[in-house]
C-alpha cells in the first residue's frame, strides 16, 4: 500500500483528498502547511506528495527547497497543486513531478499519482 502525505490548508480540499485516496486504497499522512509536512516527513518516508503552493508559515515552494536540500527526501516525487497556474508554479518550483489545478476532479488526482508512482518505481528499478 503506498503513502500520500497530502500538505494543503484547506481543510476541505485535505478532507477530500484523504477520502478519495483511502478509498482506492492509499495510506494517507497529512498536514496544513510546509513546516507541518517536513514534521510529517522526518516521521515517515511517504511514497508521493501532493503539496499545495500557497500556505502560511510554510508554502509549498519552500518546502520543495528544503526537501531538495536533503537527500534523503530528493527521491520522493512531488505533485504541485494549485488555484495559479502551471506558468506561475514552474517559475517559482523546480523538481517537482506533476501539477494539478485546483479545482480538480478525483479521476484527476487519482491517475496523476498513479501515473507519479508509476515513474518513480520505473526510476529506482
Amino acid at each position: 500500500m503506498a503513502t500520500v502525505l497530502v500538505v494543503d490548508d484547506e481543510f476541505g480540499i485535505v478532507d477530500v483528498l484523504e477520502t478519495i485516496l483511502t478509498d482506492e486504497g492509499y495510506r494517507v499522512l497529512t498536514a496544513c502547511n510546509g513546516k507541518q509536512g517536513l514534521v510529517r516527513l522526518a516521521e515517515q518516508k511517504p511514497d508521493v506528495i501532493l503539496l499545495d503552493f500557497m500556505m502560511p508559515i510554510l508554502g509549498g515552494a519552500e518546502m520543495l527547497r528544503a526537501m531538495a536540500a536533503e537527500p534523503v527526501y530528493q527521491r520522493i516525487p512531488v505533485i504541485m497543486i494549485s488555484s495559479l497556474g502551471e506558468d506561475v508554479i514552474a517559475e517559482k518550483c523546480k523538481g517537482y513531478a506533476a501539477f494539478l489545478h485546483k479545482p480538480f476532479r478525483a479521476a484527476a488526482v487519482l491517475s496523476t499519482v498513479a501515473r507519479v508512482l508509476g515513474r518513480g518505481a520505473n526510476a529506482a528499478a
